[in-house]
């Protein structure tokens, strides 16, 4: 039999917490505060975020890190909404 070379329809799924969720994480704790930090590549990287380490725009096709709190108290969904995208180096010295 011949394989199918249609796509299976997929559920759906918010376009940012898939980008968020597909690469690799890690938890960081900084000043008492437990954060989620994610590397994006600069072929991830296709909008522009104004850093707020350094108040600087962040140009697509700059690689970067998303950051959001880890320990949200109003829960991961409202924690996502408050992530903020740093340059690498800011968040380091951050």
């Amino acid at each position: 039999m011949p394989r199918s070379h249609r796509r299976r329809p997929t559920p759906a799924r918010d376009a940012s917490l898939e980008r968020l969720i597909a690469g690799w994480r890690r938890t960081e704790v900084r000043r008492g505060v437990e954060w989620t930090v994610q590397p994006v590549s600069a072929s991830q990287a296709l909008k522009t975020y104004t850093c707020p380490g350094c108040g600087r725009n962040i140009e697509p096709g700059v690689a970067h890190v998303v950051v959001w709190r880890a320990d949200g108290v109003l829960g991961d969904e409202a924690a996502l909404a408050d992530r903020r995208h740093w340059h690498q180096q800011c968040w380091r010295i951050g």
